[in-house]
């Protein structure tokens, strides 16, 4: 029987996508584990260019790159983001890997030896620190180009037309990934939702491209409405990009002459033309949050200051109606909230604001 140094090895990332780095990793791990518990990161979020690709379709990259026997030796499971609350974050990750163990562990005799394993690339790699329990595998920078300059090479063809973007697919991507993953990039630059990612690439390029001649990089500042009543959430639905049809907080972009304040109030009324009066509104105000998350926004660094908004509770809600950049205004029962439909971070922001009401 083959000794190996643990009996699994936990490798969390996003894979977007699953490149050779990522499976110079996997391989090292199969080699000194038993087995190989793969987290991928970012799951039940919508489609963006920074995360192209579902939870099922990054797996069945993996998958498609590993043997039969290496196949029966990997769990793959899906860890949803909890931006702005670590604990909640480690916590989930703990349980997926508790889950794992308890369902491939078969001496109970003795402690699983678990361990984690991972490349200590940036300031993202900081969670390998997170878990002091398990022991720690870092394996060395394989060269290989980043998953976000791979994204950039897959949308960044001259044209938007998915023989192009396959050319610039097998020209930039076939020296850094697995053969199935190429095969798996050809064919999804064929499809709808390639082509929905492509033309939100090609607005946020022309965006930052309006600020290339500054002298620093711009950093906006924007504001959002976390109302809430009788528990129910007001969202609007978005009626340009990005994420343009996803569901999302009133806000938007402070004006230069008004405090933060005003700006929710105004952002408010002209996305929802909610029925009730400004004052009320005003003094309805609970408390407000900064949100900062680096990579919140794909337009560029943006800070959001939400405001949370808790009306009285009432038989009947108040009456809203899409207008300015929101296609429509609904209000929506907090149990029923879908991270799949929400756009940027804004799930996240609700849940920490929302929490505040116990």
């Amino acid at each position: 029987m083959v000794q190996r140094d643990f009996d699994f090895l936990v490798f969390i990332g996003r894979f977007q996508p699953y490149h050779n780095g990522h499976h110079a990793i996997v391989t090292e791990a199969l080699r000194r584990s038993s087995y190989l518990v793969l987290l991928l990161g970012s799951a039940h979020r919508p489609r963006c260019t920074r995360n192209p690709w579902t939870f099922a379709e990054r797996e069945a990259m993996v998958r498609a790159c590993l043997s039969e026997a290496d196949n029966r030796r990997v769990l793959v499971l899906p860890v949803m983001d909890a931006t702005y609350n670590d604990d909640v974050w480690i916590s989930t990750v703990q349980r997926c890997v508790a889950g794992a163990v308890a369902a491939r562990h078969t001496q109970p005799h003795r402690e699983p030896r678990i361990g984690l394993i991972g490349h200590s690339k940036d300031q993202s790699s900081y969670y390998l620190r997170l878990f002091p329990q398990w022991g720690s595998v870092d394996v060395p920078n394989t060269g290989s180009m980043s998953g976000a300059e791979l994204r950039e090479s897959i949308f960044a063809s001259d044209t938007g037309e998915w023989e192009d973007a396959r050319v610039s697919v097998a020209a930039n991507s076939a020296a850094l990934v697995p053969a199935a993953v190429l095969a798996h990039l050809s064919a999804f630059v064929r499809t709808p939702e390639f082509k929905h990612l492509r033309e939100e690439f090609d607005f946020v390029r022309s965006y930052r491209a309006r600020w290339a001649g500054a002298p620093h990089e711009p950093m906006f500042v924007t504001v959002d409405a976390v109302v809430v009543q009788s528990g129910h959430l007001l969202l609007v639905e978005r009626n340009s990009r990005p994420g343009k049809g996803q569901w999302a907080l009133p806000g938007g972009f402070v004006d230069s002459n008004e405090t933060l304040q005003a700006a929710v109030l105004r952002e408010l009324k002209e996305e929802t033309r909610i029925k009730v009066p400004l004052p009320v509104l005003a003094g309805s105000i609970k408390s407000q949050g900064v949100f900062d998350d680096p990579h919140r926004s794909v337009r560029g660094r943006t800070i959001t200051h939400a405001f949370f908004i808790q009306l009285p509770p009432d038989t009947a809600l108040p009456k809203v109606k899409g207008d300015d950049d929101a296609a429509a205004a609904f209000w929506v029962p907090l149990a029923e909230l879908d991270p799949e439909r929400m756009f940027e971070d804004h799930y996240f922001i609700i849940q920490r604001t929302v929490g505040q009401m116990t």
